[in-house]
């Protein structure tokens, strides 16, 4: 006989205490009612979209850096070349 096992990690949630602005839990529940949808679910999926949004602000961040360094490094470059030809 031939027992094959399958493992599975499961996907634990973590409890979180979130004190929220009135005016913000009551459009949340309005929105929510609407929805169809638990608080919960739309506040982990508002948290995902945040997320999103601030790794895209990261990147473009650090991209911008890299750039800068990149144009710095490029300007030398280019001015020892001109020293180059100007000895000539």
């Amino acid at each position: 006989m031939l027992l094959i096992y399958t493992f599975e990690k499961i996907k634990q949630m973590k409890i979180l205490s979130l004190k929220l602005d009135d005016d913000i839990f009551d459009e949340t529940e309005e929105i929510t009612a609407k929805l169809r949808l638990a608080r919960n679910r739309y506040i982990n999926e508002a948290v995902n979209m945040y997320n999103l949004v601030q790794k895209r602000r990261l990147l473009k961040k650090s991209l911008a850096k890299e750039s800068s360094l990149a144009a710095l490094e490029s300007m030398e470059i280019l001015r020892e070349f001109d020293q180059l030809f100007d000895g000539n």
